[in-house]
């Protein structure tokens, strides 16, 4: 049985501010470019400005599992990087860019907005123009899974903010969980490359236990194996048993 139920001043049709559930969103794009082989996890991310120096050697798996070493303030008040980055300038990769390393990549776990758009701002670069870049995350991934409301903010320069604004409705947010549940396939049809699913879910080895490539997996916390984020919720992104797994035509079709 499925049900719904909403907050005074929400309805079916209300899109919700996705903020941090963006990245995933941000990942699940570079997983398709991965798959069709423009991208690759495990080469040095493509960013010519890092050429010559320590960064360049950062690659797209350690911006994935927020394990690059650059350093950037997650902080929301006046002066932090995130806000400024978000609220402040024009260009919001730029922000990111620019900052130094803090760390040898693939040594230190540190929760970064800015290293969500900057591979936004990779995927960007993957198209001839903006509206190429612009058509993808609708052509590749909502459309095809049903999300008719999502709607993806792009910062004035055109690059899509990756870290945060994305809004879908309350359905279609369970649409797109609904996709990794069924391992990157919708009505049959792979959306997400064989094996992506498993390596968002898989912890980074420098992280707090419990944060994969671009989603908080809610692995047991090293020190406590008994002890969960959120205990009540399952561990990881798991198939329910064949008995109980519905198709994807079970989920409501949006009606906007």
């Amino acid at each position: 049985m499925v049900a719904e139920r909403y907050a005074d001043g929400f309805a079916r049709g209300t899109r919700h501010l996705g903020w941090s559930m963006s990245k995933s969103v941000t990942g699940a794009l570079v997983g398709i470019l991965v798959g069709r082989g423009r991208l690759t996890r495990d080469a040095p991310a493509p960013v010519p400005a890092w050429s010559g120096d320590p960064r360049g050697a950062i690659t797209l798996d350690q911006l994935l599992r927020m394990s690059s070493g650059l350093q950037f303030e997650e902080r929301y008040g006046p002066l932090a990087d995130a806000t400024h980055m978000l609220f402040e300038v024009e260009d919001a990769v730029a922000v990111a860019l620019a900052r130094p390393l803090a760390h040898d990549p693939d040594t230190v776990f540190a929760y970064s907005s800015g290293t969500s758009n900057i591979l936004s701002w990779i995927v960007r670069n993957q198209f001839p123009g903006l509206a190429d870049y612009h058509r993808f995350p609708h052509e590749a991934l909502f459309a095809p899974i049903g999300m008719r409301s999502a709607v993806f903010e792009t910062d004035a320069s055109g690059t899509f903010l990756g870290s945060s604004f994305v809004y879908a409705t309350a359905r279609d947010w369970a649409r797109f969980g609904l996709l990794y549940l069924q391992d990157g396939v919708w009505d049959g049809a792979r959306i997400l490359p064989e094996g992506w699913v498993e390596y968002s879910r898989t912890p980074t080895h420098t992280g707090p236990g419990d944060y994969a490539a671009h989603f908080w997996a809610n692995a047991p916390d090293p020190a406590d194996p008994s002890k969960r984020r959120l205990p009540h919720v399952p561990p990881t992104l798991t198939r329910p048993p064949a008995s109980r797994a519905r198709p994807s035509s079970w989920c409501p079709r949006a009606t906007q």
